[in-house]
């Protein structure tokens, strides 16, 4: 028995009409995963929810499912698994089940998963050294009062929990993006939740193509050799109930699936390759086999897996004051220290007023503004000053958003680029990464009838 997963989403911003696109390409594909939370959509979601109770979620995704309609009504079999629900499962689901409803397409079902919100167990021991940030392991009391939002990556179980009980598309919270897949292979082959080495294998499964095009050379080392890079092909594993798999992408589409653009997806974000920590299992990428076995398919065998952690990862954000920054373009001679130095002249206004700011940066685009100190700049006729602030008070980053537009007259010459007027400032809400016991975490699955 084989299955045909597709992955049609690879964050939240990505192509909205993917999913009926390749299903249009590829009739026969059994399910279609969504990833839309990255750390930075939580805190997206967390602005919009604090405007709106009822949202928090990724309305994308309703689109999405609109353009899905037409396939379903054709009689396509294709069951949706994706984690749009973000912060708010339940609204996502409710949203979904309207449109099927006036789509005629009620006999749907929705599975809708939660049980990843930790957020009052994070606020009810600011000191438990679990909750300490994992990257400089400052006390979670230090923002405790300011926390919003604060999720575990809870893996695949909830999502084959609602499969089994009929659901055509699953909506969930924060699962971790492989997890997506492994929940749909647990359901389809009945595999149990501690076969570590099925697991492991269709985490790397999940792995592949969690980032939609990029398995197909998206943002490959060798992209500007791409065919058609603008109808670039959406991925597709065929797994076995072994745990065996076959990347390919619809026929006919750009791109390419080959050695090459797997093997740098399989590196992607993986940290230790001989321990990579999923929800289901810890995997050794060490011993993986990628071969070529066809235009545009890749055999990846070999996974080993184990015992997953005691613990669940935690993706949390708290409210971290207000930012702004301002852009301007400098040309002419010497127009990187013309431009660096404007970006010092307004914070020494600001300075002068009275206002320091907790974290200010100045930048040059196109003077090795991405990786400072890495390579030697070449010398620029021109080069776009981005000036940047964050401070708790709101008052300082409105005066800062004032100051910008006096370097057109005081500034360097060769100033412009000023037309879209002072900048805005905005709420700033921060990434907050910690762990929790899984015994806490309880994951919730049930079933809304469209």
């Amino acid at each position: 028995m084989r299955i045909r997963i597709a992955n049609t989403q690879g964050f939240w911003g990505d192509s909205t009409d993917a999913a009926a696109r390749l299903v249009a390409q590829c009739p026969e594909v059994d399910y279609l995963t969504l990833d839309y939370l990255a750390e930075v959509s939580l805190s997206i979601m967390a602005l919009q929810r604090d405007r709106d109770p009822q949202a928090g979620y990724a309305r994308d995704f309703v689109e999405v499912l609109h353009n899905l309609v037409p396939h379903w009504r054709l009689g396509r079999k294709v069951k949706v698994v994706c984690n749009a629900g973000g912060l708010n499962p339940a609204g996502c689901a409710e949203a979904c089940a309207a449109v099927l409803r006036g789509a005629g397409l009620a006999h749907l079902k929705i599975g809708v998963v939660s049980g990843d919100d930790v957020l009052p167990a994070l606020r009810a021991e600011p000191a438990n050294p679990l909750f300490a940030n994992g990257e400089d392991y400052r006390a979670l009391a230090e923002v405790a009062d300011r926390l919003v939002t604060a999720n575990a990556y809870i893996g695949a179980e909830g999502v084959a929990r609602a499969l089994a009980a009929g659901a055509d598309l699953v909506i969930t919270g924060r699962v971790a993006d492989p997890s997506l897949t492994v929940g749909i292979c647990v359901h389809e082959f009945g595999w149990a939740l501690d076969d570590y080495p099925r697991l492991a294998a269709a985490t790397v499964a999940g792995h592949v193509i969690e980032c939609g095009t990029q398995c197909c050379g998206g943002i490959a080392t060798n992209w500007l050799e791409l065919q058609d890079p603008a109808g670039i092909g959406f991925p597709i594993v065929e797994i076995d109930e072994t745990g065996d798999f076959i990347v390919t992408k619809p026929e006919g589409t750009g791109g390419r699936v080959n050695l090459e653009t797997v093997k740098e997806q399989l590196v992607y974000e993986i940290g230790d390759p001989a321990h990579y920590l999923s929800p289901d299992c810890r995997v050794d990428f060490t011993t993986l086999s990628v071969e070529e076995v066809g235009l545009d398919r890749v055999r990846v065998t070999g996974a080993r897996g184990a015992r997953p952690t005691n613990t669940y990862k935690v993706s949390a954000t708290y409210r971290d004051g207000y930012w702004a920054h301002g852009l301007l373009t400098v040309f002419g001679r010497d127009a990187v220290e013309k431009a660096r130095r404007g970006g010092e002249i307004v914070l020494e206004r600001l300075r002068r007023a009275g206002f320091e700011y907790a974290r200010s940066n100045i930048e040059c685009i196109g003077a090795n503004a991405c990786v400072p100190g890495v390579l030697d700049a070449p010398p620029l006729l021109e080069t776009v000053l981005r000036i940047s602030v964050a401070d708790p008070r709101k008052e300082a980053v409105e005066r800062f958003a004032k100051e910008i537009a006096p370097l057109v007259t005081s500034g360097p010459q060769g100033v412009t680029g000023y037309a879209a007027g002072r900048p805005s400032p905005r709420p700033m809400f921060s990434y907050w990464s910690c762990l929790i016991e899984r015994d806490r975490v309880h994951v919730e699955t049930r079933i809304l009838d469209a």
